[in-house]
């Protein structure tokens, strides 16, 4: 397939703020429909890291979200700062959300977020031989509990809907086949 040329016609931005920018285009096709507002959600993107102790235990939060005023048991994760390394970023969440560190953070890959309307990507990492090395100073709007689970459980979670976030569904299976423990 080809790429079709979209034609940007104006922009404008609806929300400027260091954790979202919306912006809304005006689009034209390539047989001429122009299409008003077509929002896109710019992010320089997010990590998510699957750490595994070196008892062979998953690391993982169950943390509060405010957007599906639910629970979610997860894989840590968060989003980049500024020009942060994405390496770099997986290191801080990790330590921030559970106090759990690693010598070297291995990248497994990547993936498209929404890429409908957004080009933020999410940077998969695992760190092996995590440690517990102090207590997690998550964020002021973070409630977070650190879980750790065997490698059994953890998939019959994935399988149940124990695990319910696109982003730790998707991470999961990057690593699960990187180590052929799918």
């Amino acid at each position: 397939m080809q790429k079709p040329q979209w034609l940007r016609r104006s922009s404008e931005y609806l929300i400027d703020s260091p954790f979202m920018r919306l912006r809304a285009d005006e689009v034209e096709l390539p047989d001429g429909t122009v299409i008003e507002q077509y929002f896109v959600r710019e992010s320089r993107g997010f990590i998510v890291v699957f750490a595994i102790t070196p008892d062979d235990r998953i690391v993982l939060v169950r943390q509060y979200r405010y957007g599906s005023d639910e629970i979610h048991l997860e894989l840590p994760a968060g989003m980049l700062d500024g020009d942060e390394d994405p390496a770099d970023c997986a290191a801080r969440e990790l330590a921030e959300e559970t106090g759990y560190q690693a010598d070297r953070l291995e990248d497994v890959g990547s993936y498209y977020v929404e890429p409908v309307r957004s080009k933020a990507k999410t940077y998969v990492f695992l760190a092996r031989d995590a440690r517990h090395v102090r207590p997690p100073q998550p964020d002021a709007s973070e409630m977070i509990e650190t879980e750790l689970a065997g490698f059994d459980d953890f998939r019959a979670m994935l399988g149940d809907g124990r695990i319910d976030t696109a982003h730790t569904l998707a991470a999961a299976y990057r690593v699960l086949d990187h180590l052929h423990r799918l």
